[in-house]
């Protein structure tokens, strides 16, 4: 009982928690500034309106869906929560179906000949290397680059620094990387599976290891927290 006592003492003499200011105002002229700038920037293009509701929506789906690919591979070894890393799962498989009727359509109505290697990247040490350190990179900092911006908006302090040393990283990747790239990946491999199994039998085959990565993402939660 004097435990009891105890804990009753210190709930009356800690002091009232402050109700908290309504956002609401906040919203509102937030609202109406951001309309503002749209009316503004559809005087130099009607597509800069659209590219800033687009973002708006996205950020705002990030926000709400707490969507990060960060989450999606570290959830799984920190807590054994696999839900963001299928939710990263079905959006991989979506966009690849997306990519697929684009391409194909293209190559159907003859404004592709062949299918194009432009756009892979070679399989070589600079990509091995450069994974390994933003997976660890983006642990450290909580959060991938979809996910830093999020948070920035937020308000995290940690984000907005991750996000200073990500533009500074960024900029001298873009001035270097050409050099360094070419020079690591002259004989690297390139892969593209419609190369190598066509565009219908590339697309089976990676639906099907989306289809088992999901399937393992499933029972890998049911074994570290036993439920879906």
């Amino acid at each position: 009982m004097p435990d009891q006592e105890q804990k009753t003492s210190i709930s009356r003499t800690r002091a009232p928690r402050k109700p908290k200011k309504s956002q609401i105002p906040y919203a509102l002229v937030i609202t109406v500034l951001v309309i503002g700038f749209g009316f503004y920037l559809s005087g130099f293009s009607l597509k800069l309106p659209i590219y800033l509701a687009f973002g708006l929506l996205f950020g705002y789906t990030l926000q709400r869906s707490r969507f990060c690919f960060t989450a999606a591979f570290r959830d799984p070894f920190i807590t054994g929560s696999t839900t963001v890393t299928r939710a990263v799962l079905v959006a991989i498989s979506l966009a690849s179906v997306g990519f697929f009727a684009i391409k194909l359509n293209s190559v159907l109505n003859g404004s592709e000949t062949n299918l194009s290697m432009a756009g892979v990247n070679p399989i070589g040490i600079p990509l091995i290397l450069g994974a390994i350190l933003f997976g660890i990179g983006m642990v450290i900092a909580g959060g991938c680059a979809s996910g830093t911006l999020m948070r920035v908006g937020e308000g995290f302090t940690m984000q907005i620094v991750s996000l200073f040393f990500f533009v500074i990283g960024s900029l001298w990747g873009a001035h270097d990387m050409g050099t360094i790239w070419s020079t690591l990946n002259e004989s690297a491999p390139k892969i593209f599976l419609p190369n190598i199994l066509g565009w219908f039998g590339a697309i089976v085959v990676q639906l099907l290891i989306i289809v088992l990565l999901y399937i393992a993402a499933i029972k890998w939660q049911q074994k570290k927290m036993g439920s879906e």
